[in-house]
């Protein structure tokens, strides 16, 4: 199966595992070396860099450079376009949940006139 490589796809790929969002609600309280980013986590500093490599390709994180350090930073604007495409599917969600209540209403109607 091909995998999807449009910026939505990516980001919302990367938002399906538990650790990175951990990773990046971390971020959200400012930037964080990646030692900083493993020390709550039970795996290692290399298994933690692969989830930040996946943030970075969705370009949900940026990593500096600063002495020997690599701090990273979240890029909230990028969780924008997931939360635009939730908030209007959201409403066609809801829309046809109503529409399926009104639909079981009417049939129970039907099936138990009075």
């Amino acid at each position: 199966m091909p995998v999807a490589e449009d910026e939505l796809s990516l980001v919302f790929a990367a938002l399906a595992d538990p650790t990175r969002r951990a990773i990046l609600a971390r971020l959200a309280r400012g930037d964080a070396t990646v030692n900083e980013l493993a020390e709550p986590f039970a795996m290692s500093q290399q298994a933690v860099s692969k989830h930040l490599k996946v943030l970075e390709h969705a370009r949900l994180i940026s990593r500096t450079r600063t002495a020997q350090s690599r701090p990273c930073a979240l890029e909230a604007v990028r969780l924008d376009a997931a939360a635009d495409w939730v908030a209007e599917h959201r409403q066609v969600w809801a829309d046809r949940h109503d529409r399926l209540e009104q639909h079981l209403t009417a049939l129970r109607a039907q099936e138990n006139p009075r």
